[in-house]
């Protein structure tokens, strides 16, 4: 193959493997135009099948319903809470609009929420709606739903294998002066020989840490992909960990629908420490033992299916909802 079709194949991949925005926008907006009633009239109907499944499956489903809703009291909503029917999309989050109606539309229209879309990396003083929080033992007010799908739950078939893919660790991604995990990580691995890290921006005092963009075929050729959170977690975990490379990162400081927290170092990833002090050290371990990162590769595909079961996953946010709703106040 030559270079030019090389890279026409590689445009092409990662054009397979994108979600695209402009479907999602328009398949939901149609959505929009079905009536509430239809969906509110199936409500009790879907939420019946959590007792039909087997004591195995409801244990499971009720854990993910407690994990994204902590709460276990009543609470009085708040003053900026609003009534589901007035939601409307804006201009800016739309997505976090259409995922949550998409949710919320199985509920009286007139129910009250509290939400807070975009990166969320702080509680919120009342119980509210949110994609991500600060993983924590008092983090109760910050109730999980699905959000933002289009971006983070993209889900790639990588047609590489682990023994064909180079014995490096590659990065790329944006740059911003509060991002203090991804400076640390090109401050100590830019020049790692088994390393090809560089972030893809313009921004002073960082340009000797700049490097060309690589598109998602490119870094899936890869054996190790790091993963470093951004404004709140990395948006690239779910692809990296449904791939045949393995994800190489710290430990989690927040969490989504992806319960980051449930993951389990050198297990689900290769967990290195948060100066990447001993980065180059576990890579030459798992290139050295390759059975071991193919290991970890398989334990990440296991972990990823258990969102791929779509009527499952619906159950479990109409649950999340049902409980939000019935704790809350009149």
């Amino acid at each position: 193959m030559s270079v030019k079709d090389k890279e026409w194949f590689s445009k092409w991949m990662t054009f397979r493997y994108r979600n695209f925005k402009q479907y999602y926008y328009f398949k939901s907006a149609l959505k929009l135009l079905l009536p509430n009633f239809l969906f509110q009239s199936r409500r009790n109907l879907i939420l019946s099948t959590y007792n039909k499944k087997s004591d195995s499956e409801k244990s499971y489903i009720a854990n993910r319903v407690n994990y994204y809703n902590k709460l276990n009291t009543p609470f009085t909503k708040s003053s900026n809470s609003k009534q589901l029917s007035t939601l409307k999309p804006g201009n800016r989050l739309r997505t976090y609009f259409f995922d949550t109606r998409e949710i919320t539309r199985y509920f009286p229209g007139n129910k009250y929420i509290d939400f807070e879309f975009g990166d969320v990396t702080e509680i919120p003083p009342h119980p509210a709606i949110v994609k991500s929080r600060p993983i924590n033992d008092v983090n109760q007010n910050s109730i999980i739903l699905k959000l933002n799908k289009i971006r983070h739950f993209t889900f790639p078939k990588d047609i590489t294998p682990y023994d064909k893919k180079k014995d490096l660790l590659v990065w790329r991604g944006a740059l911003y002066h509060h991002q203090h995990l991804r400076k640390k990580c090109l401050e100590t691995l830019f020049d790692q020989p088994q390393c090809d890290v560089g972030h893809v921006s313009n921004r002073e005092p960082y340009l000797s840490w700049r490097k060309p963009k690589l598109n998602m075929y490119k870094m899936l050729q890869h054996k190790f992909i790091m993963v470093i959170e951004g404004n709140d977690v990395a948006t690239s975990l779910k692809w990296v960990m449904a791939s045949n490379s393995v994800a190489v990162m710290t430990k989690p400081r927040y969490e989504t629908w992806f319960m980051e927290d449930t993951l389990i170092p050198d297990y689900h990833y290769i967990q290195v420490k948060d100066d990447y002090s001993d980065a180059a050290e576990k890579l030459n371990y798992y290139i050295a033992n390759p059975d071991k990162a193919k290991a970890i590769v398989k334990n990440a595909h296991e972990y990823i299916d258990q969102f791929r079961n779509k009527k499952r996953e619906r159950l479990i946010s109409l649950m999340v909802m049902d409980k939000y709703f019935k704790l809350q106040n009149d």
